[in-house]
Order: C-alpha cells, then sequence, then structure tokens
C-alpha cells in the first residue's frame, strides 16, 4: 500500500530565497493539525513510511523517527520532482445542487487539475452570497486538499473566488490569449472534445454548466470570448461527473501519454 502524503509548511522542501531545500539525510518536523492528524488520527509509528509535499511540486519519501504530542520527525530518503505535466489543466465548474459540484472538485483533483474555479452560473440553484458563499469556498477547498492527499499529489489546485459569467468571459479571453485552449461541455455541440487539438495548448480550460444547463446568452458570451464548444460523447452527463470525464479525455491525450 501507498504511503500516507502529509502536507508541510510551504517551502519545507524547496527551501526559499537564502534558505536552502530539503535534501536526503535531512530530518523535518511534522506539527500542526497534520502532524496531529497522522499521530492521532494515522497513528504512524516510528519506522513507517510517509510521503511529504509542501505544494511546490516536489514529493520526499520519509521514514518516521520520533514521534511526540500531536507532531512527529521524519528524515528524508527521497526528493523528487512530481508537479504535474503540461498543459496546465483548469475546471470551470458551475455551481450545482446535492453536493455535485463537490463530487467534480474531489475527483478532477484526484485525476490531477490545476485549478477549479467556482461560477456563478445564470441557471445555478444554489446561490454563493455573503457568509454561505464564503463557507462553500472553504468547503470546496477542503474536499480538494482531503483529495491532493488521498491520490498523493504534490500540489494542491487552486480554488479561487466564485466568478461571475462575466468575469469568466475575460479569464477566457486570457487563456486564449496567452496560448492556451477553452471549451465549453454543450451536449448539443457538433465537436468532440476527443478530436480537439489540446496537445499543443499550454493550458486547457473545461467549462461545466448546471444541471438546467449553460443558458444561450452565457454560452454567446463564452463563445465570443474564445471558447469553443464540445461534446463528450452520446450520453448526457450530470454537472457533477461531465468536468471529470473531460478532464480524463484530455489527460489521455496530454499527460497519460509521456
Amino acid at each position: 500500500m501507498t504511503a500516507p502524503l502529509f502536507w508541510l509548511s510551504p517551502g519545507a522542501l524547496a527551501g526559499s530565497p537564502g534558505s536552502p531545500g530539503a535534501v536526503v539525510g535531512d530530518e523535518l518536523v511534522l506539527d500542526g493539525a497534520e502532524g496531529h492528524h497522522a499521530v492521532t488520527v494515522r497513528r504512524v509509528r516510528v519506522g513507517e513510511s510517509v510521503l511529504l509535499a509542501d505544494g511546490s511540486g516536489l514529493l520526499a519519501g520519509a521514514v518516521v523517527t520520533g514521534l511526540g504530542r500531536g507532531e512527529l520527525t521524519a528524515r528524508i530518503e527521497s526528493v523528487r520532482d512530481a508537479a504535474p505535466g503540461l498543459p496546465r489543466l483548469v475546471l470551470v465548474q458551475a455551481l450545482a445542487k446535492e453536493g455535485r459540484d463537490e463530487a467534480a472538485v474531489e475527483t478532477a483533483t484526484e485525476l490531477g487539475v490545476d485549478e477549479i474555479v467556482p461560477w456563478q452560473a445564470g441557471r445555478s440553484v444554489v446561490i454563493w452570497r455573503g457568509e454561505r458563499g464564503e463557507k462553500s469556498l472553504r468547503k470546496w477547498r477542503n474536499v480538494a486538499s482531503a483529495a491532493a492527499k488521498q491520490s498523493r499529489r504534490a500540489t494542491l489546485p487552486a480554488v479561487p473566488a466564485v466568478l461571475a459569467t462575466s468575469a469568466l468571459a475575460a479569464r477566457v479571453g486570457e487563456c486564449v490569449a496567452g496560448g492556451g485552449t477553452a471549451y465549453v461541455l454543450y451536449e448539443s455541440a457538433t465537436l468532440p472534445l476527443a478530436a480537439a487539438d489540446v496537445a499543443a495548448a499550454s493550458e486547457v480550460l473545461l467549462i461545466v454548466g448546471p444541471e438546467g444547463g449553460i443558458a444561450p446568452e452565457e454560452l454567446a458570451v463564452l463563445e465570443t470570448a474564445g471558447a469553443a464548444v464540445v461534446r463528450l460523447g452520446d450520453t448526457v452527463l450530470r454537472s457533477g461527473s461531465a468536468g471529470p470525464a473531460a478532464l480524463a479525455v484530455v489527460l489521455a491525450a496530454t499527460r497519460w501519454r509521456a
């Protein structure tokens, strides 16, 4: 079974200006919430192997050498670069009810997505506003963090603040101008995503609508901004499953071929 992964503080492995990165033989302390989880919840023991990441893309294999109250010490045995390859993958997920958007966040993270953008689409039943919106955003980020640990990722996907359609259109324009490609998943589109040329893109941005679908006026705005309209297959997927399915198609044509 693969060793469990725990998050170190940023820079603990990669270092920072004036501070060298970690090397084989170094001993690091895991404390705080992660140390508590490792010692109290996972009940890690001395001599066990663990994986350590600091969000930089470096992944360290280590052996636990000591335990304290809510913390552990581990000796690094290997360090490798496990940062995701190109293209950079962005999932724009419309807010959806019954936890389907959170399911999309979880699976997309496991698949290796680099960023998950919440979208307040016109037909979204769920509305993020005020304290509820802040709480929901924190929940998405917590879901992504847990999924990253479960899948032994060396990086966490970014989860920025929710975007309205106008802001999303601007994001699409930036993606295309920077050498990326943007796709709107739409059930009546004629171009299959599997037939799209994604291999040369620096970034692939995938837009998934809510349960009620993307409104025609929103589709027009996104197309004007530079997004292409594509479909996945012959069946209609739920809002929570369409994004991960699209990511798998793009991954099969790019990262998974390496």
